[in-house]
């Protein structure tokens, strides 16, 4: 297995003041030629958005955007008609296509919103834009990953243009979990949101994260402390 390391004092920054952004590749005023991508995973970028702030109203296209609440609310509208307050729980799919404008904003007096937004290119180009919203259950991601994107919507994950999946897990201390690979020549990018893991034999702690290949059919993870964990499965090439 190859493995590359995303540690979290590594990734690109940006204080806007009403935005702090972490980004995991290159992205806006953050370049580095080798983290422009991983895989078809274009943009992994840890937001927090300030009260009463967000994104004007901007485009989009062939891309498909999933964004993940961590904390707080985001409010979301678009070209499309679509207007939604997404809350801690929920996951936003958004596959831009032949082209979308949409606006993202914190609408609370005074608590901000913590979000991952992902970028994924897709494997179909020009389609007619769609949005998808839907709440996951916390109870779900106790010891066990859960689904919340897939290429069909398999488990009632949304689903995107792309044969990409995206879990989330909640896993205790002590824990070894194992993750079967659907398709053995995709890659795994596996982010600690919180916690501290280990895999193999690199320990990743919080917002630390790790590009594997050549996985073979599946990875087992090692939990040293609580750990909130994001996976994500790609193909490699586009």
């Amino acid at each position: 297995m190859n493995v590359v390391l995303y540690r979290s004092d590594s990734r690109g920054t940006a204080d806007h003041g009403w935005l702090k952004s972490r980004h995991t590749f290159s992205f806006a005023n953050y370049y580095c030629p080798s983290r422009l991508n991983f895989g078809v995973l274009r943009v992994l970028n840890d937001d927090l958005v300030e009260p009463k702030m967000g994104f004007g109203t901007h485009p989009h296209d062939n891309m498909e955007i999933v964004s993940i609440v961590l904390d707080g609310e985001l409010e979301h509208k678009d070209s499309m008609g679509t207007g939604s307050i997404i809350k801690k729980g929920e996951v936003q799919v958004m596959s831009a296509g032949s082209g979308v404008t949409h606006s993202e904003f914190n609408p609370s007096e005074d608590k901000p919103v913590s979000f991952f937004q992902i970028w994924l290119f897709p494997n179909k180009e020009n389609v007619e834009p769609r949005y998808g919203q839907a709440y996951f259950d916390e109870a779900d991601v106790a010891n066990k990953w859960q689904m919340v994107v897939s290429p069909d919507g398999e488990n009632k994950s949304l689903w995107i243009h792309q044969d990409a999946r995206i879990y989330r897990g909640d896993f205790e201390a002590g824990k070894s979990v194992d993750y079967h690979m659907n398709n053995s020549e995709n890659g795994l990018f596996l982010m600690v949101i919180d916690g501290k893991v280990e895999v193999d034999d690199y320990t990743l702690s919080g917002r630390d994260a790790a590009g594997l290949t050549d996985v073979g059919d599946k990875i087992s993870v090692s939990v040293k402390k609580k750990s909130q964990l994001l996976l994500l499965e790609v193909p490699m090439t586009r």
